[in-house]
């Protein structure tokens, strides 16, 4: 059962359009002022990563405001849900609630259809059925799809599929790497559109490493890129 309220704001301003390859930008758990997100603009930061839920919305999570405050700076935008805490049991119909809660979430803080909203898959508990984790994947996958966005995977440690399965099983077609990836769980043939690193910009408006990742965007083997919202018309 969601908890997804009812309410749709104005849609954001902004273009829905590919990120070009070898941009920094950063994901972050905490709330950015005006201020922070014009200090992360003059650091060299180009878009952001904002967190929304998976029953329900925190007071740290995204905000419509927030958004408009992000692209206000000349940050670009993308969306990602928050993954369960480490050693959870994925399934099928566990995705589908995520999913549909992702997607709606997503839509109720004004962002447009198009861009990629990422589900975080990482901390899946040692010796889930590799059936289960394809299921939960593949249902977050389609009611994102369904809902109008680009699904893609957040892949981090633990992910519970080998490098084969993160492609050849899964739906997906935007793939983020963590910083803590493990190379040989890097998604077959196509690899990544987003590489996370570890903070290198220090603290920025008062936000700590601890709390901001690095993100560099990339072209995958395929020639596939993430879709993000930019405040301008072009990139």
């Amino acid at each position: 059962m969601t908890t997804a309220a009812a309410s749709v704001p104005s849609v954001l301003p902004g273009t829905v359009q590919a990120a070009p390859p070898g941009l920094k930008g950063f994901d972050a758990n905490t709330p950015l002022s005006a201020g922070a997100a014009q200090a992360f603009r003059a650091a060299g930061y180009r878009f952001c990563v904002r967190y929304v839920g998976r029953t329900a919305m925190a007071d740290h999570d995204l905000t419509a405001a927030e958004a408009r405050t992000l692209l206000d700076a000349g940050l670009a935008l993308m969306v990602v849900q928050h993954v369960l805490p480490p050693h959870w049991s994925p399934s099928t119909a566990l995705g589908a609630e995520y999913g549909t809660n992702a997607a709606t979430f997503t839509r109720q803080l004004g962002v447009p259809a198009g861009i990629t909203v990422w589900c975080d898959l990482e901390g899946v508990l040692p010796g889930t059925d590799t059936a289960d984790v394809i299921g939960y994947c593949n249902a977050w996958h389609d009611a994102v799809t369904a809902a109008g966005y680009e699904p893609g995977l957040y892949v981090g440690y633990e992910p519970g599929l080998t490098a084969e399965e993160l492609y050849g099983a899964l739906r997906f077609q935007h793939y983020w790497g963590a910083y803590n990836l493990d190379g040989d769980r890097v998604p077959a043939t196509r690899g990544l559109q987003l590489k996370q690193h570890r903070g290198t910009g220090g603290t920025i408006a008062g936000i700590g490493t601890d709390s901001y990742d690095d993100d560099e965007t990339m072209t995958d083997a395929l020639g596939g890129r993430a879709v993000w919202l930019h405040p301008g018309p072009a990139a």
